[in-house]
């Protein structure tokens, strides 16, 4: 049977190099990218560099139709094998509803359209972020993590909103908030696909070179001071993560699920150690 890879938000950056490394995993990688252009032009590169049979798939996570037709896409060509779901925007792209739609609300889309899927040795890496585990601690983390469980019931955002208040307004905190219901939901999700021997793990990059992190960068005079507090002294590298992704997919990772995996060259561990 042959073995189906899916890359989302591969157009650039991670979820491109999620993809170049898909072929090592898989017989048959399904880029996906709501920028037509941009994936199949990584489509062609990926096919014309490593020999791969690779297909663009233009959908936006947001999407519930487009992702029904992934999921059916991935059933017609053979068994689901590795997901890297890379997707997402940032702070300064989108406000804070949005940002909740894309990076939380759109992981639980794809993993509902992509469930009847699973089966063993599925694998799956979910992106969240550092600017989740720095998130100041609330008075109602644990109705906030409750909530950020479940992302596709009725009236989501605003029940979120009612719970984490105004500030969720900001485009920061949203992302921050958005990024830790990914890390919730993926261990939910782990829970829910186990049984069917199918994994699922969340990653959590730090400050990583990439297009959308040069944006923030711009827009964020503070991200400076977080590279200098680095203990690496350094950006990571987009390839990088890609690595640490591939590496949760494989084999060798067969008994690694319902956890996050934090790639930031030891940011977190020197903020925390003030």
């Amino acid at each position: 049977m042959t073995t189906v890879g899916i890359a989302t938000g591969a157009g650039r950056g991670m979820g491109y190099e999620c993809g170049r490394l898909l072929p090592a995993l898989v017989d048959h990688v399904i880029l996906v990218d709501r920028v037509e252009d941009s994936v199949a032009a990584a489509a062609g590169e990926l096919a014309a560099s490593c020999g791969a049979t690779v297909e663009p798939f233009v959908a936006d996570v947001t999407d519930a139709g487009a992702l029904g037709r992934l999921a059916g896409r991935v059933a017609e060509v053979g068994t689901l094998r590795a997901v890297a779901h890379a997707a997402g925007i940032s702070p300064s792209m989108a406000d804070w509803r949005q940002i909740l739609e894309v990076d939380l609300i759109g992981t639980a889309l794809l993993a509902r359209a992509l469930r009847p899927l699973a089966a063993a040795g599925t694998a799956t890496v979910n992106f969240a972020s550092m600017a989740a585990v720095l998130r100041p601690p609330a008075a109602r983390d644990a109705e906030l993590d409750a909530l950020l469980a479940d992302p596709l019931q009725d009236g989501f955002l605003d029940k979120l909103r009612e719970v984490a208040g105004p500030q969720i307004e900001n485009s920061g905190a949203a992302y921050s908030l958005a990024k830790r219901g990914v890390r919730v939901f993926t261990q939910r999700e782990a829970i829910r696909v186990g049984p069917q021997g199918a994994r699922v793990v969340s990653l959590s990059p730090g400050l990583i070179d990439t297009p959308q992190g040069q944006q923030e960068a711009e827009e964020h005079p503070v991200m400076a001071e977080m590279l200098k507090a680095t203990p690496l002294g350094r950006l990571g590298l987009a390839a990088e993560v890609a690595k640490v992704v591939a590496f949760a997919l494989s084999d060798q990772a067969s008994f690694l699920s319902g956890i996050d995996l934090l790639v930031d060259g030891g940011l977190v561990a020197a903020i925390t150690a003030r």
